[in-house]
């Protein structure tokens, strides 16, 4: 269970990205956070795990406060969370493997961050993890070799090494073309209802948010304008999110959530 409460953040130079957040959401779900850009979504999603730190108000995660969390605590507490960029966030000089494999560095002794050798259990939920997402065959390919949909396969396998009960994703298809978008969307999927791991998601893609989320929820200037099912979503509530925008940048949506 995520849980804010009067939830607000106000950055160093004054600006307010978040206002009154009050939400809940329950381990399994998947939820598309969607709105224009500079809403708040990215600062949403990263206050879960404390990339950005809350000004006030609660942040409670299975009823642990989070922003009272400090040192080993943070990074223990973040061992729970998986986080994925647009930009993939891989040495693409190196294996796939090795790729996923960083997962373990933060729990490994000394020596062996050191050495670089992991043990043969974590070589294997490594490879479990390649396979969860249809890229086995490449675990020894260098990153630099593959397509930006397979990289960003390659980010998602690195966080399902790590066993988290939550995976937040910022913009995780942005850089893909529809189809690898597609396919990308389809693996968070999968894993969300094989795995029951949370996936909370920021993306401008609103066709696919109504397609692959649950649960929608709309930010607009910093404040929750809806949460609600993908089936409560129509023009109304588009307009409410994007505001005159809805029109004309949300088109493609409007003929995707006619068949939801």
């Amino acid at each position: 269970m995520i849980e804010f409460i009067n939830v607000q953040k106000t950055y160093h130079n004054g600006t307010t990205a978040l206002q009154n957040i009050n939400l809940k959401i329950s381990q399994g779900e998947f939820v598309a956070v969607i709105g224009l850009s500079g809403a708040g979504k990215s600062t949403l999603i990263r206050c879960i795990n404390r990339m950005h730190e809350i000004t006030s108000g609660q942040l409670l995660v299975d009823d642990v406060d989070v922003s009272k969390l400090k040192g080993r605590q943070v990074r223990h507490f973040r061992r729970r969370i998986g986080m994925i960029f647009q930009s993939f966030n891989l040495v693409t000089r190196i294996s796939v493997i090795k790729n996923v494999l960083v997962s373990f560095v933060p729990n490994l002794p000394m020596w062996r961050k050191l050495t670089g050798i992991f043990t043969h259990e974590q070589k294997i939920r490594a490879l479990e993890a390649l396979d969860q997402v249809g890229i086995l065959d490449k675990a020894y390919v260098r990153v630099d070799q593959l397509s930006g949909g397979q990289q960003q396969r390659v980010a998602l396998a690195r966080t399902l090494a790590q066993n988290p009960d939550i995976i937040l994703a910022d913009e995780p298809i942005a850089s893909l073309d529809p189809v690898t978008s597609k396919l990308v969307m389809d693996d968070f999927k999968n894993i969300n209802q094989t795995m029951n791991i949370s996936v909370i998601m920021n993306i401008h893609h609103v066709e696919m948010a109504l397609q692959y989320a649950d649960r929608i929820i709309g930010v607009r200037q910093g404040e929750i304008v809806f949460d609600g099912a993908v089936a409560e979503v129509n023009q109304g509530i588009l307009d409410e999110i994007y505001g005159s925008l809805s029109r004309e940048a949300q088109t493609p949506a409007k003929e995707s959530y006619a068949h939801v």
